[in-house]
């Protein structure tokens, strides 16, 4: 039996174009929440935004905090890839390659868009639920960087009390720092940025493994 084809308008299939209106939604939700006002928003409005009509927003999402978890899950993912992407692109270099490496991918994916950065990082105003679901993000970011670190130093510290600090400490900083140059506040370029914060990632991950190993070793 023959599959019927499925119908195409402009070139694009019906999947296609629900897929480009949940990203115009995703957009419109990413301004908003960047904007800090998600807190008044209505679904008419943000597909105002999104230049959709009302009936679009339902066929992607049951309400507005259900397409603001999914523009912070969009972010994370953007991250998550990067990085990921990065370490395995420099797996054979020396750490310190795989180190800045990893941070370039980090810092350029929550930066050359503002707007992300600015929510994955800073939260969402207003809305206790996302807050929450954003701290989940972050932790499982967290568990990504974790999960390298130790991979590249070769040590278990998940055994030594570091590892219950270690990494707040790090991407606590880390995005601080990107949220510094975001708002202004570090006044200095891109390139700087990432070396600052590959040499603080270097010099904390290079001591945390140390200390770990010395106390293991006793």
């Amino acid at each position: 039996m023959t599959a019927t084809p499925r119908r195409t308008y402009g070139g694009q299939s019906a999947d296609a174009r629900r897929s480009a209106r949940r990203a115009r939604l995703l957009d419109a939700a990413i301004d908003a929440i960047a904007d800090n006002a998600w807190r008044t928003l209505t679904v008419d409005r943000l597909c105002a935004g999104a230049g959709l009509n009302k009936r679009y927003f339902y066929e992607s999402f049951a309400n507005l905090d259900e397409v603001a978890a999914a523009a912070v899950d969009d972010i994370a993912d953007d991250v998550r890839s990067a990085t990921v992407d990065a370490a395995a692109r420099t797996a054979a270099e020396p750490l310190d390659r795989q180190a800045l490496a990893v941070v370039d991918a980090l810092v350029r994916a929550l930066v050359d868009d503002p707007r992300r950065g600015r929510i994955l990082l800073g939260g969402v105003a207003g809305s206790a639920v996302l807050q929450q679901h954003r701290a989940k993000v972050m932790r499982s970011l967290t568990a990504v960087l974790v999960s390298h670190a130790r991979n590249v130093h070769g040590v278990e510290l998940e055994n030594d009390p570091l590892a219950a600090v270690a990494p707040a400490f790090l991407v606590g900083g880390t995005a601080d720092a990107i949220l510094a140059y975001l708002n202004g506040r570090a006044r200095i370029s891109i390139d700087d940025l990432v070396t600052a914060l590959t040499t603080l990632w270097l010099i904390t991950g290079n001591g945390a493994a140390e200390v770990a190993r010395h106390r293991l070793g006793d």
